[in-house]
């Protein structure tokens, strides 16, 4: 059952990741992805809540592995940091991929935190 649960809510996630970067991204600048940043940074916040809040496994595998499994995307991130390197926009990829995961770690702490408040 949880397969089914992970499955489902990484649809949802999957949907919302993919337009809602379309509607982020669309006339900025390509030298940045702001889209899957503000995403991969927004869902490491939700994740954060997410693991303070829900104790049920059931619960977390749909919510937290599924949803936002879906909604975040590492796979993502590699690609659009290799093309920024292979593009010549090597202080970008730096940059983007330094603060992604930095950013990603503080984030994730404070709605760690924000889910303990609650």
């Amino acid at each position: 059952m949880e397969y089914i649960l992970v499955g489902v809510g990484g649809i949802f996630g999957s949907i919302t990741r993919y337009s809602l970067g379309k509607v982020i991204g669309k006339g900025r600048n390509k030298n940045f992805p702001i889209g899957t940043f503000i995403i991969n940074i927004t869902g490491a916040a939700f994740l954060g809540i997410l693991t303070a809040l829900v104790k049920n496994n059931t619960l977390y595998a749909f919510l937290g592995d599924g949803i936002l499994g879906g909604y975040t995307t590492f796979s993502t991130f590699m690609y659009e940091g290799f093309n920024l390197f292979k593009g010549k926009e090597k202080l970008n990829a730096i940059m983007y991929m330094f603060l992604s995961i930095l950013l990603g770690v503080i984030f994730y702490a404070i709605g760690f935190k924000v889910g303990k408040f609650i």
